[in-house]
């Protein structure tokens, strides 16, 4: 059977500042998928990360189809009426546009899609991030897919023996997407010196070279490329197939132990380390850390199982630790040297104007 998994994410509320959405815009947008995608989807399932709310749907659709994201679109503009009513912060925050245009894309929300033959057993994890860039998985997915110290299976399963392909999306393009293939383990330095850049360089997929199947499918937009101004942090979302002819579900999470430095944190304007959440988790310290929830399922005949918690084990309760000293390390540098993004990245913010103006006070002696 021929499936396709649609994730589509958006702020368009909060209580609190940017901390978490109210029950009740949850719970808005759980009846409007109900009611507008009855003809449409198979399955559906409603989560927050951080402020950030995202709709996982299972359908026969294809990607990109219109009325799959009409559905998103529709819901969002829904959630964000009762954000209003209720006074939330940064109701509809998200939906840069102001008219449905066919795809959700370039629109605000975040868009992560995959169309594959679904297997006798299909599962996958649905991540999502908050308080950061789709930079942020360059690093954990480089590891999973292509580095043989955290996906063992590289070199101890068959089906894995002639690597990934990795498909690199340079986000600073705003034409067109500009896009290069690359092949693990040939092109391992290229990849590299490419993902390095996570303001700029960013994976959009990875499929197996034995099948060709994709494994992975991240969304990629960046907000202050649509809306022409800083707005708000991306917040990425990634599918990610498991098992079998693909890393471990293990070997996917493994790489997400570092905690890792990304951008976002307060204003999107800093740099702190990412921190595997439990579902569900809210935004605290300085907007932040960066946060990332994993959710689990097994999927058949387009039917989702319930979720799996993968952070949610005694394991990641020490992480988090660990990354808590991290964070408040870099914060207390404050705004000085790597704490802060650079310049190029605070290119929409405030201190724009602040430096022009002092650019005049400048002399030459």
């Amino acid at each position: 059977m021929k499936i396709t998994i649609s994730a589509l994410k958006a702020d368009i509320g909060s209580i609190g500042g940017h901390i978490i959405p109210s029950q009740a815009l949850l719970s808005e947008v759980k009846n409007k998928v109900q009611e507008l995608g009855k003809e449409l989807i198979i399955d559906f399932y409603i989560s927050h990360t951080g402020d950030d709310i995202a709709i996982l749907c299972t359908h026969e659709r294809g990607v990109s189809d219109e009325k799959i994201h009409k559905l998103a679109w529709d819901v969002f503009l829904a959630g964000t009426e009762v954000a209003k009513k209720q006074g939330l912060y940064g109701a509809g925050q998200d939906l840069l546009k102001d008219a449905f245009s066919g795809n959700i894309k370039g629109m605000g929300p975040a868009v992560a899609e995959m169309e594959f033959e679904e297997r006798p057993n299909e599962p996958f994890v649905f991540f999502a991030a908050d308080k950061t860039d789709p930079g942020a998985y360059n690093l954990p997915f480089y590891l999973g897919f292509a580095d043989p110290m955290y996906c063992a299976g590289l070199i101890l399963s068959p089906k894995m023996a002639d690597g990934f392909i990795f498909r690199i999306i340079d986000v600073e393009n705003t034409e067109k997407d500009k896009i290069v293939d690359l092949n693990s383990p040939e092109d391992i330095y290229d990849i590299a010196a490419l993902l390095r850049d996570n303001e700029r360089y960013v994976i959009e997929s990875i499929y197996s070279r034995a099948s060709g199947s994709q494994a992975l499918s991240i969304s990629t937009t960046r907000l202050h490329n649509i809306a022409g101004k800083y707005t708000g942090k991306d917040d990425p979302i990634a599918l990610v197939r498991v098992q079998g002819e693909f890393p471990a579900t293990g070997e996917v999470l493994a790489p997400f132990e570092i905690g890792h430095f990304v951008a976002g944190f307060m204003r999107g304007s800093h740099i702190g380390p990412l921190m595997p959440c439990k579902l569900n988790s809210p935004i605290s310290y300085f907007d932040g850390p960066p946060i990332v929830t994993g959710a689990a399922f097994c999927i058949k005949d387009g039917k989702l199982t319930e979720p799996a918690d993968v952070f949610d084990h005694p394991f990641w309760d020490h992480v988090r630790m660990q990354i808590s000293e991290k964070a408040t390390a870099i914060r207390r540098q404050g705004f000085s040297g790597a704490a802060m993004l650079p310049y190029s990245e605070l290119e929409y913010g405030g201190i724009v104007e602040r430096l022009e103006k002092l650019e005049k006070k400048f002399k030459l002696v």
